[in-house]
C-alpha cells in the first residue's frame, strides 16, 4: 500500500478568505468519491500557527505506485491540481505502508 501525502502552502496574498481557496477545498473534499483508485481519502486545514506549517493537507491510500500513477492522471484529480496550482505551492511524499 502507498500513502500519498500532499501539503499545500498558499502563495503570498492568498488565505482562506479567498474564494479560490474555498473552491480548492471543496474540490479536494470530492476527490475521494470521484477517483476510484483511492482506498481512503483525507483532507483538512492546518490549525497550527507556526510559520513552518503548511495550510492544507490531502492524504490518499492506494494499492501500489501503478495505482498512484492512475490517480495522478485522473481528470478530476487534474482539475484539483489546476485549482491548487493557481493559489499554492506544495510538497508530496509517497510512503509504503
Amino acid at each position: 500500500m502507498i500513502r500519498h501525502v500532499v501539503l499545500f502552502k498558499f502563495k503570498p496574498g492568498i488565505d482562506w478568505d479567498d474564494p479560490r481557496a474555498a473552491a480548492g477545498e471543496r474540490t479536494a473534499a470530492k476527490v475521494g468519491s470521484e477517483v476510484p483508485e483511492l482506498r481512503d481519502w483525507r483532507y483538512g486545514r492546518n490549525i497550527s500557527p507556526r510559520d513552518v506549517a503548511y495550510d492544507f493537507l490531502v492524504e490518499g491510500l492506494m494499492d501500489d505506485m501503478a495505482t498512484v500513477e492512475q490517480y495522478l492522471i485522473h481528470p478530476f484529480h487534474q482539475e484539483a491540481i489546476r485549482q491548487w496550482r493557481e493559489i499554492s505551492e506544495w510538497v508530496i511524499a509517497d510512503v509504503e505502508v
